[in-house]
């Protein structure tokens, strides 16, 4: 035997994503990297570790065991370079947060001063959506959370970060008319949905009932990614919050359409749990961020306003 450390992570995401596909972009690396890393890895072995079965990935018996495996080998290796890291007395550990699909424009900004001081952190990121935040807090799973929209059910603490504003988006249209309302918009064009459990869904409702908006046709996309290029397709009007179209807003490929009772005003908040007892990586990161957050949305955000 003869395997690596990479071969080593690279198998277990694998066996945890159970898609090369995932793998690679977790690891951030091509997927023939990671498909050359995992044969060279499987290879070493005389039984199958992984079986692809049409496009499914399924892990054998004997592969689960070998994570397992991978997986005490690739903790201990964390340790010694914790304990390498803290006896030059650097602070040391994992941060673990989960931010909601459209923090990833807000979270790297607040992230990126702390990881530089303190390269012995490492860091896990989880993007998904509301429900899932609220759920890995609920379940201590995670040290925050990233929301703009916040838990009723959890009794937590935050911290206010970032101002943030939702309001009705298209695409640029030359021939569209300033002064059309947003029922005769709907007539034509559906409105584009984001999915259940999303804030950003919730101010979208919320606004229909309030303009008394029946929707005919509509469309349902599970990322604020997916979203956006939709409305550059022109298949029809979200509403968004301006953080993640403000490049697209500039370059005229999408247009905010003024409608009365927009924008809807959020706020991006960390959260964690109130009472948790803060690792020594997640109370410094938090003390970081008490002190620094006015200087990065000044540097920054400066054109939130």
């Amino acid at each position: 035997m003869n395997y690596t450390l990479n071969q080593l992570q690279v198998y277990l995401k694998v066996v945890q994503t159970l898609s090369v596909t995932k793998a690679s972009e977790a690891l951030n690396l091509s997927q023939p990297a990671v498909s050359i890393q995992l044969k060279n890895f499987q290879d070493q072995f005389g039984v199958p570790l992984i079986e692809v079965i049409g496009r499914k990935v399924y892990v054998t018996d004997f592969g689960k065991e070998i994570a397992e495996a991978a997986e005490n080998i690739i903790n201990q290796v964390y340790a010694i370079n914790y304990k390498s890291l803290a006896y030059k007395n650097q602070l040391t550990g994992r941060l673990k947060i989960a931010s909601v699909s459209t923090g990833k424009y807000v979270m790297p900004f607040f992230l990126s001063g702390f990881m530089r001081q303190h390269v012995g952190v490492e860091l896990l990121m989880d993007v998904t959506n509301k429900n899932k935040v609220f759920e890995s807090l609920k379940n201590n799973e995670i040290d925050f959370g990233l929301v703009s929209f916040l838990p009723s059910l959890l009794d937590i603490e935050k911290l206010d970060l970032l101002q943030d504003k939702l309001y009705l988006v298209g695409k640029r249209e030359t021939n569209q008319k300033d002064n059309i309302t947003a029922k005769k918009m709907f007539e034509n064009l559906p409105i584009i949905f984001r999915e259940h459990g999303s804030g950003t869904r919730q101010v979208m409702e919320r606004f229909l009932q309030s303009n008394n908006i029946t929707v005919l046709r509509k469309m349902e996309l599970t990322s604020n990614e997916a979203v956006k290029q939709a409305l550059m397709a022109g298949l029809g009007y979200s509403i968004m919050p301006f953080i993640g179209i403000r490049k697209e807003i500039v370059s005229n490929e999408l247009q905010i359409i003024p409608v009365k009772g927009l924008p809807f005003k959020t706020t991006w908040n960390l959260i964690w749990l109130k009472g948790k007892k803060l690792s020594p990586t997640a109370a410094t990161f938090l003390e970081y961020l008490q002190k620094n957050k006015e200087q990065i949305v000044a540097d920054t955000f400066s054109w939130h306003e």
